[in-house]
């Protein structure tokens, strides 16, 4: 690690959106791995961005205890998702270690697959998440009110709003289904204040810690490589904006996470 080292010893350090079978962690994951093993991070889910990622988290994650994976197809790679994609997701998600289909949803913002693609993709993995009655990651960017109209006509309301960054209106209608709230880096930003005044008003069983690494690093690693330990600044600040302890905090996000993926630990 780079910069000041960080003592989350006491907490329950819950990372419930990690990337690091990316290649960003091919120099040092033995030693993220380490973490998992010796316990200084308790929960890590594994996301996967579309099939081959999946796969990948999924070799990551499969002799790994406490760490646990997704299959599903980013809105970025949805123009390239056919029905032998979809097969191979199902397959994925139907064995060990798979606990949702994500992560999923819509990017309006960067636009990489057309609109119709990506409406497309995340509807057919609402579909297989009914199916197999797994929760979803969502992934929401510029796309509040149609994701939550496509998800509405689907009616699979289990699952989290990952790296949440709409307005309380949206957190509420979000939750009012059944939603989770994905909470990471971005709560320490300085001009987020919209975020933390989400944190505060939105209960506390309804929110999940994640990191997104290596993006969306929390002060004071932002331009750095984000990583799983990292997650303990989000659950300090959580805890500040909900005026209670860091470990009482951390506690219950990791009984929420544990509730949201169905896990047994």
């Amino acid at each position: 690690m780079s910069g000041p080292t960080p003592d989350f010893s006491e907490l329950r350090l819950v990372d419930t959106h990690a990337h690091i079978s990316f290649p960003q962690f091919d120099s040092d994951r033995e030693r993220v791995i380490a973490q998992i093993e010796e316990d200084s991070i308790s929960l890590l889910v594994e996301v996967g961005t579309n099939v081959e990622d999946s796969k990948r988290a999924f070799e990551t994650v499969r002799e790994l205890k406490n760490a646990f994976f997704s299959a599903g197809v980013h809105p970025h790679d949805s123009s390239g998702l056919d029905a032998e994609g979809i097969r191979s997701l199902e397959s994925l998600l139907s064995g060990e270690k798979a606990v949702a289909v994500g992560e999923i949803g819509l990017d309006f913002f960067r636009n990489l697959s057309p609109a119709d693609s990506q409406f497309k993709a995340f509807r057919e993995q609402l579909l297989l998440a009914a199916k197999l009655d797994l929760p979803i990651i969502v992934h929401v960017r510029n796309a509040y009110p149609e994701a939550y109209k496509t998800i509405l006509e689907c009616g699979h309301f289990k699952g989290v709003i990952h790296a949440f960054s709409g307005d309380l209106e949206y957190a509420r209608r979000f939750v009012d289904l059944g939603f989770f709230l994905g909470i990471g880096g971005p709560i320490t930003y300085k001009r987020n204040e919209e975020l933390r005044n989400v944190v505060r008003e939105i209960s506390l069983e309804k929110l999940v810690s994640e990191t997104d690494c290596p993006y969306l690093p929390p002060v004071p690693f932002r331009g750095k490589r984000n990583e799983p330990y990292y997650v303990g600044y989000v659950i300090e600040e959580i805890a500040a904006q909900k005026e209670i302890s860091a470990a009482k905090c951390s506690e219950k996000l990791f009984e929420n996470a544990v509730g949201l993926f169905s896990l047994t630990l």
